[in-house]
Protein backbone atom coordinates (compact mmCIF):
# COMPACT_ATOMS: atom_id res chain seq x y z
CA UNK A 1 0.00 0.00 0.00
CA UNK A 2 2.76 2.62 0.83
CA UNK A 3 4.88 1.76 -2.33
CA UNK A 4 1.37 1.96 -4.20
CA UNK A 5 1.08 5.57 -2.12
CA UNK A 6 4.36 6.94 -3.70
CA UNK A 7 3.73 6.58 -7.11
CA UNK A 8 2.38 9.57 -9.27
CA UNK A 9 0.32 9.77 -12.21
CA UNK A 10 -3.50 10.00 -13.05
CA UNK A 11 -4.50 7.13 -11.79
CA UNK A 12 -2.88 7.15 -8.32
CA UNK A 13 -4.55 10.48 -8.09
CA UNK A 14 -8.12 9.28 -8.79
CA UNK A 15 -7.08 6.19 -6.06
CA UNK A 16 -6.21 8.87 -3.22
CA UNK A 17 -9.30 11.27 -4.24
CA UNK A 18 -11.86 8.49 -3.28
CA UNK A 19 -9.18 7.21 -0.29
CA UNK A 20 -10.48 9.48 2.56
CA UNK A 21 -14.19 8.67 1.66
CA UNK A 22 -13.60 5.05 1.67
CA UNK A 23 -11.69 5.53 4.50
CA UNK A 24 -14.90 7.02 6.64
CA UNK A 25 -17.11 4.41 4.99
CA UNK A 26 -15.05 1.67 6.25
CA UNK A 27 -15.48 2.18 9.78
CA UNK A 28 -17.94 1.18 11.91
CA UNK A 29 -19.62 4.17 12.90
CA UNK A 30 -22.44 4.00 15.34
CA UNK A 31 -24.68 7.14 15.92
CA UNK A 32 -26.20 6.62 19.44
CA UNK A 33 -29.93 7.84 19.30
CA UNK A 34 -30.81 11.25 20.50
CA UNK A 35 -27.65 11.82 21.08
CA UNK A 36 -26.83 15.04 18.86
CA UNK A 37 -30.31 16.52 20.51
CA UNK A 38 -30.76 16.40 24.43
CA UNK A 39 -27.10 14.98 24.74
CA UNK A 40 -25.67 18.13 23.45
CA UNK A 41 -27.86 21.43 24.27
CA UNK A 42 -30.73 19.97 26.32
CA UNK A 43 -31.21 21.14 29.29
CA UNK A 44 -29.28 18.99 31.33
CA UNK A 45 -24.79 19.22 30.77
CA UNK A 46 -24.21 16.22 28.30
CA UNK A 47 -22.69 13.51 29.48
CA UNK A 48 -23.40 10.66 26.65
CA UNK A 49 -21.84 9.03 23.72
CA UNK A 50 -23.00 10.77 20.03
CA UNK A 51 -21.10 7.93 18.17
CA UNK A 52 -18.78 4.91 18.47
CA UNK A 53 -16.27 4.55 15.42
CA UNK A 54 -14.76 1.62 16.13
CA UNK A 55 -15.39 0.90 19.74
CA UNK A 56 -13.81 4.66 20.02
CA UNK A 57 -16.19 7.22 21.63
CA UNK A 58 -17.43 10.61 20.32
CA UNK A 59 -18.78 12.36 23.38
CA UNK A 60 -21.30 14.94 23.78
CA UNK A 61 -18.90 17.39 25.20
CA UNK A 62 -16.67 16.67 22.85
CA UNK A 63 -19.23 18.02 20.22
CA UNK A 64 -20.26 21.24 21.85
CA UNK A 65 -16.85 22.31 22.43
CA UNK A 66 -16.02 22.47 18.58
CA UNK A 67 -19.39 23.41 17.76
CA UNK A 68 -18.79 26.30 20.38
CA UNK A 69 -15.23 27.07 18.57
CA UNK A 70 -16.86 26.58 15.38
CA UNK A 71 -19.92 29.58 16.12
CA UNK A 72 -16.88 31.17 17.34
CA UNK A 73 -15.19 31.71 14.38
CA UNK A 74 -17.63 32.28 12.28
CA UNK A 75 -18.82 35.05 14.48
CA UNK A 76 -16.18 36.18 16.08
CA UNK A 77 -18.22 39.75 17.62
CA UNK A 78 -20.92 37.41 19.20
CA UNK A 79 -24.54 38.84 19.22
CA UNK A 80 -27.62 37.99 20.89
CA UNK A 81 -28.92 34.95 18.27
CA UNK A 82 -25.88 33.33 18.56
CA UNK A 83 -27.17 30.63 21.18
CA UNK A 84 -29.98 30.01 18.25
CA UNK A 85 -27.35 28.90 15.69
CA UNK A 86 -25.41 25.87 18.28
CA UNK A 87 -27.70 23.24 16.80
CA UNK A 88 -26.76 23.66 13.56
CA UNK A 89 -23.46 23.96 14.37
CA UNK A 90 -23.85 20.97 16.37
CA UNK A 91 -23.99 18.91 13.46
CA UNK A 92 -21.09 19.71 11.95
CA UNK A 93 -18.94 19.63 14.71
CA UNK A 94 -20.61 16.01 14.97
CA UNK A 95 -19.41 15.11 11.44
CA UNK A 96 -16.04 17.11 11.59
CA UNK A 97 -15.00 14.71 15.05
CA UNK A 98 -16.66 11.06 13.45
CA UNK A 99 -14.19 11.90 10.50
CA UNK A 100 -11.51 12.74 12.46
CA UNK A 101 -11.33 9.44 14.30
CA UNK A 102 -11.78 7.76 11.35
CA UNK A 103 -8.65 9.05 9.97
CA UNK A 104 -6.93 7.99 13.02
CA UNK A 105 -8.45 4.40 13.20
CA UNK A 106 -7.28 4.32 9.70
CA UNK A 107 -4.06 5.88 10.13
CA UNK A 108 -3.31 3.22 13.05
CA UNK A 109 -4.15 0.02 10.30
CA UNK A 110 -2.08 1.53 7.87
CA UNK A 111 1.26 1.44 10.40
CA UNK A 112 1.65 4.60 10.85
CA UNK A 113 2.60 5.43 14.17
CA UNK A 114 3.80 8.51 16.82
CA UNK A 115 6.79 7.81 19.20
CA UNK A 116 6.73 10.14 22.57
CA UNK A 117 9.97 11.76 21.11
CA UNK A 118 7.60 12.93 18.76
CA UNK A 119 5.32 14.05 20.98
CA UNK A 120 7.73 15.70 23.02
CA UNK A 121 9.99 17.39 19.62
CA UNK A 122 6.11 18.99 19.09
CA UNK A 123 5.52 20.18 22.10
CA UNK A 124 9.41 21.93 22.52
CA UNK A 125 9.94 23.26 18.67
CA UNK A 126 6.07 22.80 17.05
CA UNK A 127 3.31 25.64 18.17
CA UNK A 128 3.19 25.03 21.61
CA UNK A 129 7.04 25.92 21.82
CA UNK A 130 5.90 29.61 22.90
CA UNK A 131 3.81 28.52 25.62
CA UNK A 132 6.08 25.66 27.36
CA UNK A 133 9.08 26.32 26.30
CA UNK A 134 9.66 29.92 26.41
CA UNK A 135 13.16 31.31 25.39
CA UNK A 136 13.88 27.48 24.99
CA UNK A 137 13.44 26.60 28.58
CA UNK A 138 10.81 24.75 29.68
CA UNK A 139 8.32 26.39 32.58
CA UNK A 140 8.77 23.21 34.49
CA UNK A 141 6.37 19.96 35.48
CA UNK A 142 4.03 21.91 37.80
CA UNK A 143 3.45 25.06 36.11
CA UNK A 144 2.58 22.46 32.96
CA UNK A 145 0.50 20.23 34.86
CA UNK A 146 -1.23 23.77 36.07
CA UNK A 147 -1.67 25.31 33.08
CA UNK A 148 -3.43 22.19 31.25
CA UNK A 149 -5.65 22.27 34.48
CA UNK A 150 -6.81 25.57 34.34
CA UNK A 151 -8.04 24.47 30.29
CA UNK A 152 -9.92 21.19 31.79
CA UNK A 153 -6.63 18.66 30.59
CA UNK A 154 -4.70 16.85 32.21
CA UNK A 155 -1.29 15.75 30.72
CA UNK A 156 -2.23 12.42 29.56
CA UNK A 157 -5.32 13.46 28.08
CA UNK A 158 -3.43 16.61 26.44
CA UNK A 159 -0.35 14.51 24.94
CA UNK A 160 -2.53 12.29 23.82
CA UNK A 161 -4.37 14.68 21.33
CA UNK A 162 -1.28 16.13 20.18
CA UNK A 163 -0.16 12.33 19.13
CA UNK A 164 -3.36 12.21 17.27
CA UNK A 165 -2.59 15.45 15.44
CA UNK A 166 0.94 14.48 14.54
CA UNK A 167 -0.91 11.34 13.35
CA UNK A 168 -3.07 13.10 11.04
CA UNK A 169 -0.28 14.98 9.27
CA UNK A 170 1.48 12.16 8.56
CA UNK A 171 -1.74 10.68 7.41
CA UNK A 172 -2.06 14.17 5.14
CA UNK A 173 1.38 13.91 4.07
CA UNK A 174 1.31 10.68 2.95
CA UNK A 175 -1.55 11.52 0.56
CA UNK A 176 -0.97 14.88 -0.29
CA UNK A 177 2.69 13.90 -1.57
CA UNK A 178 1.31 11.54 -4.50
CA UNK A 179 -1.13 13.33 -5.71
CA UNK A 180 -1.46 15.64 -8.44
CA UNK A 181 -3.63 18.89 -8.53
CA UNK A 182 -3.79 21.08 -11.66
CA UNK A 183 -4.26 24.64 -11.99
CA UNK A 184 -7.80 24.59 -12.73
CA UNK A 185 -8.12 22.33 -9.39
CA UNK A 186 -6.58 25.35 -7.31
CA UNK A 187 -8.60 27.84 -9.23
CA UNK A 188 -11.91 26.48 -8.60
CA UNK A 189 -10.98 26.17 -4.70
CA UNK A 190 -9.58 29.54 -4.55
CA UNK A 191 -12.93 30.99 -5.82
CA UNK A 192 -14.86 28.73 -3.10
CA UNK A 193 -12.64 29.79 0.05
CA UNK A 194 -13.04 33.56 -1.16
CA UNK A 195 -16.49 33.97 -1.96
CA UNK A 196 -18.31 35.86 0.85
CA UNK A 197 -21.67 36.24 1.38
CA UNK A 198 -23.32 38.90 3.80
CA UNK A 199 -27.08 38.06 4.01
CA UNK A 200 -30.09 39.73 6.80
CA UNK A 201 -32.17 37.21 8.36
CA UNK A 202 -35.25 38.17 10.75
CA UNK A 203 -36.63 36.17 13.88
CA UNK A 204 -39.91 35.34 14.79
CA UNK A 205 -41.03 34.86 18.33
CA UNK A 206 -44.05 32.99 19.14
CA UNK A 207 -44.98 35.08 22.34
CA UNK A 208 -45.13 38.19 19.99
CA UNK A 209 -46.77 36.74 17.57
CA UNK A 210 -49.59 35.82 20.29
CA UNK A 211 -49.77 39.24 21.28
CA UNK A 212 -51.21 40.45 18.16
CA UNK A 213 -53.93 37.39 18.04
CA UNK A 214 -57.39 38.27 19.43
CA UNK A 215 -59.73 35.80 19.06
CA UNK A 216 -63.68 37.08 19.15
CA UNK A 217 -65.98 35.39 21.70
CA UNK A 218 -67.54 33.12 19.41
CA UNK A 219 -64.86 31.33 18.38
CA UNK A 220 -63.40 30.79 22.29
CA UNK A 221 -67.05 29.59 22.62
CA UNK A 222 -66.59 27.06 19.61
CA UNK A 223 -63.37 26.05 20.85
CA UNK A 224 -64.47 25.44 24.64
CA UNK A 225 -67.37 23.55 23.32
CA UNK A 226 -65.37 21.39 20.88
CA UNK A 227 -63.20 20.45 23.50
CA UNK A 228 -65.56 20.24 27.05
CA UNK A 229 -64.13 16.91 27.61
CA UNK A 230 -60.99 18.40 28.96
CA UNK A 231 -62.26 20.19 30.61
CA UNK A 232 -63.64 17.75 33.20
CA UNK A 233 -62.90 18.34 36.69
CA UNK A 234 -60.45 20.45 36.13
CA UNK A 235 -60.95 22.07 38.71
CA UNK A 236 -59.64 19.65 41.59
CA UNK A 237 -61.37 19.08 44.93
CA UNK A 238 -60.49 21.50 48.02
CA UNK A 239 -60.38 20.60 51.67
CA UNK A 240 -59.57 22.86 54.83
CA UNK A 241 -58.78 20.88 57.64
CA UNK A 242 -57.80 20.99 61.34
CA UNK A 243 -54.64 18.82 62.79
CA UNK A 244 -52.81 18.81 65.93
CA UNK A 245 -48.90 19.21 66.07
CA UNK A 246 -46.58 16.94 68.36
CA UNK A 247 -43.14 18.79 68.36
CA UNK A 248 -40.66 16.04 69.03
CA UNK A 249 -38.30 19.27 69.60
CA UNK A 250 -39.58 20.04 72.72
CA UNK A 251 -40.42 16.60 74.04
CA UNK A 252 -36.45 16.51 73.50
CA UNK A 253 -35.49 19.46 75.74
CA UNK A 254 -37.34 17.38 78.13
CA UNK A 255 -35.42 14.36 78.57
CA UNK A 256 -32.89 13.45 80.07
CA UNK A 257 -30.25 10.88 79.72
CA UNK A 258 -28.33 9.06 82.54
CA UNK A 259 -25.45 7.59 82.61
CA UNK A 260 -26.42 3.89 82.62
CA UNK A 261 -28.01 5.18 79.35
CA UNK A 262 -24.80 5.95 78.12
CA UNK A 263 -22.96 2.83 79.48
CA UNK A 264 -25.25 0.31 77.51
CA UNK A 265 -25.88 2.75 74.15
CA UNK A 266 -21.78 2.58 74.78
CA UNK A 267 -21.93 -1.21 75.11
CA UNK A 268 -23.94 -2.35 72.40
CA UNK A 269 -22.69 0.09 69.43
CA UNK A 270 -18.53 -0.58 70.59
CA UNK A 271 -17.46 -1.94 67.24
CA UNK A 272 -18.39 1.79 65.66
CA UNK A 273 -15.72 3.07 67.67
CA UNK A 274 -13.11 1.43 67.14
CA UNK A 275 -10.08 3.45 65.70
CA UNK A 276 -7.80 1.29 63.34
CA UNK A 277 -3.81 1.99 63.34
CA UNK A 278 -2.56 5.19 61.31
CA UNK A 279 -0.24 7.36 60.89
CA UNK A 280 0.25 11.20 59.63
CA UNK A 281 3.08 11.29 56.72
CA UNK A 282 4.52 13.68 54.46
CA UNK A 283 6.24 13.09 51.05
CA UNK A 284 8.36 13.88 48.07
CA UNK A 285 7.27 12.37 44.96
CA UNK A 286 9.34 12.16 41.67
CA UNK A 287 7.09 10.81 38.67
CA UNK A 288 8.64 7.84 36.95
CA UNK A 289 7.68 8.04 32.68
CA UNK A 290 4.93 6.12 31.63
CA UNK A 291 5.25 3.48 29.43
CA UNK A 292 5.35 3.74 25.76
CA UNK A 293 2.28 2.81 23.28
CA UNK A 294 4.69 -0.42 23.07
CA UNK A 295 4.99 -1.45 26.83
CA UNK A 296 8.11 -0.04 27.04
CA UNK A 297 9.41 2.03 29.96
CA UNK A 298 12.29 4.59 29.47
CA UNK A 299 14.79 3.44 31.54
CA UNK A 300 16.87 6.48 31.02
CA UNK A 301 14.38 8.60 31.76
CA UNK A 302 13.53 6.59 35.29
CA UNK A 303 17.43 6.72 36.21
CA UNK A 304 17.44 10.68 35.82
CA UNK A 305 14.24 10.46 38.40
CA UNK A 306 16.09 8.24 40.53
CA UNK A 307 19.03 10.72 40.84
CA UNK A 308 16.51 13.65 41.31
CA UNK A 309 15.30 12.01 44.21
CA UNK A 310 18.64 10.98 45.54
CA UNK A 311 20.17 14.57 45.05
CA UNK A 312 16.49 15.51 46.96
CA UNK A 313 16.91 13.32 50.04
CA UNK A 314 20.87 14.67 50.48
CA UNK A 315 19.63 17.85 50.83
CA UNK A 316 17.74 16.35 53.49
CA UNK A 317 19.83 15.10 55.27
CA UNK A 318 22.13 18.03 55.54
CA UNK A 319 19.35 19.85 57.59
CA UNK A 320 16.75 21.58 54.33
CA UNK A 321 13.34 21.22 55.46
CA UNK A 322 11.00 18.79 53.92
CA UNK A 323 7.71 21.21 53.67
CA UNK A 324 10.32 23.89 51.70
CA UNK A 325 11.63 21.34 49.14
CA UNK A 326 7.96 19.15 49.11
CA UNK A 327 6.53 22.85 47.26
CA UNK A 328 9.23 23.38 45.23
CA UNK A 329 9.95 19.85 43.55
CA UNK A 330 7.35 17.54 44.49
CA UNK A 331 5.26 16.13 41.45
CA UNK A 332 2.09 14.94 43.70
CA UNK A 333 -0.31 17.71 43.02
CA UNK A 334 -2.75 16.53 45.56
CA UNK A 335 0.26 17.29 48.77
CA UNK A 336 3.15 19.75 46.84
CA UNK A 337 1.01 22.55 47.98
CA UNK A 338 0.07 21.27 51.82
CA UNK A 339 4.58 21.40 52.19
CA UNK A 340 4.26 17.34 50.99
CA UNK A 341 1.53 16.59 53.80
CA UNK A 342 -0.66 13.35 52.99
CA UNK A 343 -2.46 13.78 56.57
CA UNK A 344 -3.63 10.84 58.39
CA UNK A 345 -3.70 7.23 56.28
CA UNK A 346 -5.00 4.19 57.16
CA UNK A 347 -3.63 0.65 55.63
CA UNK A 348 -4.94 -0.08 52.48
CA UNK A 349 -5.66 3.58 51.49
CA UNK A 350 -1.81 3.72 49.53
CA UNK A 351 0.20 1.78 47.02
CA UNK A 352 1.85 -1.50 49.27
CA UNK A 353 5.34 -0.29 48.73
CA UNK A 354 4.57 2.94 50.07
CA UNK A 355 2.25 1.46 53.34
CA UNK A 356 5.08 -1.21 54.34
CA UNK A 357 7.29 1.73 54.70
CA UNK A 358 5.04 4.47 55.99
CA UNK A 359 3.68 2.13 58.89
CA UNK A 360 7.36 0.34 60.00
CA UNK A 361 8.98 3.65 60.03
CA UNK A 362 9.62 5.51 64.20
CA UNK A 363 7.74 8.93 64.33
CA UNK A 364 9.66 11.53 63.03
CA UNK A 365 11.70 9.53 60.75
CA UNK A 366 12.52 9.99 56.94
CA UNK A 367 13.22 7.12 55.20
CA UNK A 368 15.80 6.45 51.81
CA UNK A 369 13.99 6.83 48.56
CA UNK A 370 10.65 4.21 48.29
CA UNK A 371 10.20 3.12 44.62
CA UNK A 372 6.62 2.69 43.64
CA UNK A 373 4.41 2.63 40.12
CA UNK A 374 3.98 6.10 40.17
CA UNK A 375 7.99 6.99 40.62
CA UNK A 376 10.40 7.61 43.71
CA UNK A 377 9.03 8.99 47.25
CA UNK A 378 10.97 10.21 50.37
CA UNK A 379 8.28 9.63 53.08
CA UNK A 380 8.36 11.09 56.88
CA UNK A 381 6.49 9.94 59.70
CA UNK A 382 4.96 12.96 61.44
CA UNK A 383 2.60 11.16 64.23
CA UNK A 384 1.48 7.43 64.88
CA UNK A 385 -1.75 6.19 66.63
CA UNK A 386 -1.66 3.13 67.15
CA UNK A 387 -5.33 1.05 66.71
CA UNK A 388 -8.04 1.46 69.78
CA UNK A 389 -11.56 1.47 71.49
CA UNK A 390 -11.79 5.14 72.11
CA UNK A 391 -13.14 5.45 75.54
CA UNK A 392 -17.11 6.54 76.70
CA UNK A 393 -16.09 9.84 77.68
CA UNK A 394 -14.28 10.40 74.65
CA UNK A 395 -17.86 9.47 72.73
CA UNK A 396 -20.63 10.93 75.33
CA UNK A 397 -20.88 13.95 73.42
CA UNK A 398 -21.54 11.80 70.14
CA UNK A 399 -23.96 9.37 72.12
CA UNK A 400 -26.27 11.77 74.44
CA UNK A 401 -27.57 13.80 71.31
CA UNK A 402 -28.88 10.42 69.65
CA UNK A 403 -30.44 9.34 73.09
CA UNK A 404 -32.18 11.82 73.85
CA UNK A 405 -33.67 12.15 69.87
CA UNK A 406 -34.63 8.74 70.74
CA UNK A 407 -36.83 9.67 73.72
CA UNK A 408 -38.21 11.78 72.39
CA UNK A 409 -39.64 10.23 69.55
CA UNK A 410 -40.98 7.16 72.35
CA UNK A 411 -42.69 10.19 74.28
CA UNK A 412 -43.97 11.91 71.62
CA UNK A 413 -45.90 8.25 69.85
CA UNK A 414 -47.22 7.62 72.97
CA UNK A 415 -48.76 10.94 73.39
CA UNK A 416 -49.90 11.03 69.99
CA UNK A 417 -51.77 7.75 70.72
CA UNK A 418 -53.27 8.90 73.93
CA UNK A 419 -54.41 12.11 71.75
CA UNK A 420 -55.67 9.64 69.08
CA UNK A 421 -57.61 7.87 71.83
CA UNK A 422 -59.15 10.85 73.16
CA UNK A 423 -60.48 12.34 69.98
CA UNK A 424 -61.85 9.51 68.80
CA UNK A 425 -63.84 9.26 71.93
CA UNK A 426 -64.76 12.89 72.56
CA UNK A 427 -63.29 15.68 69.64
CA UNK A 428 -59.69 16.59 68.99
CA UNK A 429 -60.05 20.22 70.58
CA UNK A 430 -60.69 18.55 73.81
CA UNK A 431 -58.22 16.13 73.07
CA UNK A 432 -55.82 18.69 72.20
CA UNK A 433 -56.48 20.97 75.29
CA UNK A 434 -56.05 17.30 77.75
CA UNK A 435 -52.77 17.59 75.88
CA UNK A 436 -51.49 20.55 75.74
CA UNK A 437 -50.80 20.16 72.11
CA UNK A 438 -51.45 23.02 69.75
CA UNK A 439 -54.39 22.83 66.88
CA UNK A 440 -53.43 24.16 63.25
CA UNK A 441 -56.24 25.39 61.00
CA UNK A 442 -55.08 25.00 57.17
CA UNK A 443 -56.17 26.91 54.38
CA UNK A 444 -58.04 25.32 51.62
CA UNK A 445 -56.11 23.03 49.40
CA UNK A 446 -55.55 20.32 47.05
CA UNK A 447 -54.08 16.95 46.94
CA UNK A 448 -50.97 18.44 44.54
CA UNK A 449 -50.48 21.50 46.73
CA UNK A 450 -50.76 19.87 49.98
CA UNK A 451 -47.78 17.00 48.62
CA UNK A 452 -45.55 20.17 48.21
CA UNK A 453 -45.63 20.93 51.52
CA UNK A 454 -46.88 24.79 51.03
CA UNK A 455 -50.15 23.96 52.81
CA UNK A 456 -49.54 22.53 55.88
CA UNK A 457 -46.31 23.36 57.74
CA UNK A 458 -45.33 21.58 60.70
CA UNK A 459 -47.85 18.20 59.32
CA UNK A 460 -44.67 15.55 59.29
CA UNK A 461 -44.93 12.67 56.74
CA UNK A 462 -47.47 14.67 54.36
CA UNK A 463 -47.53 11.32 51.83
CA UNK A 464 -48.89 9.32 54.29
CA UNK A 465 -51.41 11.89 55.63
CA UNK A 466 -52.47 12.86 52.11
CA UNK A 467 -53.52 9.29 52.31
CA UNK A 468 -55.49 9.23 55.28
CA UNK A 469 -57.51 13.02 53.91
Amino acid sequence: MIRFLQKSGQTTKYVLGALLLLICASMVITLVPGGLGGEVFGGTPGKGIVAKVNGEDVTADEVRTQARQMLQQQMPQGGPNMAMLLPFFAQRAADQLITRQALITEAGRMGLRVTPQEVKDELQHGRYAATFFPGGNFIGEQEYEDMLERANLTPIKFEDAVGKDILLTKLQALVAGSANVSESDIHEQFIKQNTKVKFDYAVLKQDDIKKGLHPADDELKAFYDSHKGTYANSIPEKRKIKYAVIDTAKEEATVQVTPDDLRGYYDQHRDEYRVPEQVKVSHILIKTPLPGPDGKVDEKGVAEAQQRAADLLKRLKNGEKLEDLAKKYSEDPGSAKQGGSLGWIGKGQTVPEFEKVAFSLPKGQISDLVKSSYGFHIIRVDDKQEAHLKTLDEVKAEIEPVLKHQKALQLAEKKADNLLKQAKSGSLDAAAAAQGVPLITSDFFTRSSFGGNRCLPTAGNQAAFDADI
